[in-house]
């Protein structure tokens, strides 16, 4: 996710796909989607809207 914020892909204001839709994406477990989801948090690319979903925030 990180990589497709840096290159563009995800622009700010996109909505990342849910968490059971990572989770298929990349064959992992929800626990491996929100610890990816909570750095991304920290480095200040995404931010949680509650109830909504999580956003790539403007740099």
């Amino acid at each position: 996710m990180r990589a497709q914020i840096q290159s563009g892909e995800l622009s700010p204001g996109d909505k990342l796909p849910s968490t059971s839709e990572l989770c298929r994406q990349h064959d992992v477990s929800a626990i491996v989607v929100r610890q990816a989801s909570n750095a991304l948090k920290v480095e200040g690319l995404v931010e949680g809207v509650g109830g909504v979903g999580v956003f790539v925030v403007d740099e």
